[in-house]
């Protein structure tokens, strides 16, 4: 899958972020609590990306009305929408010092275009040992496997229903996305309503 990097710097998918915050105690925790200290760096992306993918629940499939929005508030509610899931796998990759970025699709929000769309948000990871980038979605609740060779998508865009991929690694998430996330006061009623569906 092509793709083109916001930025030519790699350590601009180091930093944090107000949202990627991964300075923050909650964070770290994570990191203890998964023992990845002595992995390699494919292991570890492997166990983070399957720990928010798995152990972290999607707002809307587990009904949840909590708005999640920084790394830190998905990982102490343990629950966001995929632009709250992405932030905290990037959040817990450059906290081990892997560059990490933000990537989007244009989907159908349910099952016919007429219900409309919406952006969805997923990761892309820089493997230094492969010299490298990969594709990874973090969703949960759409089995996906990360592969090397392959991107780990959950979903496959349909370009002649007007689905689409961005083919941009952002250093940032994205505004409209974060905006959406910081005004919302119930997670389900942002979900049906209130997701932007382009950058």
């Amino acid at each position: 899958m092509p793709f083109q990097l916001e930025s030519p710097f790699i350590d601009d998918y180091l930093k944090p972020t107000d949202v990627v915050n991964y300075q923050h105690p909650h964070i770290q925790q994570i990191i203890d609590t998964l023992h990845i200290a002595p992995l390699s760096e494919l292991e570890k992306v492997q166990r983070l990306y399957e720990y928010v993918r798995d152990d972290i629940a999607h707002s809307w499939d587990e009904q949840n009305h909590v708005v999640t929005r920084t790394a830190s508030e998905v990982a102490e509610h343990q629950t966001g929408i995929c632009y709250a899931k992405a932030n905290l796998l990037a959040a817990l990759l450059r906290k081990e010092g892997i560059p990490s970025g933000f990537c989007y699709q244009r989907l159908m929000l349910f099952d016919e275009p007429e219900q409309g769309y919406y952006l969805h948000a997923f990761n892309g990871i820089y493997l230094t040992t492969l010299n490298r980038w990969i594709y990874v979605d973090a969703r949960g609740n759409v089995q996906t496997e990360l592969s090397i060779e392959e991107p780990a998508l959950a979903f496959i865009p349909d370009e002649s229903l007007g689905e689409k991929t961005y083919e941009t690694i952002y250093v940032a998430p994205n505004n409209k996305t974060m905006h959406v996330l910081e005004e919302a006061q119930d997670a389900l009623v942002m979900y049906t309503n209130d997701l932007p569906d382009t950058l």
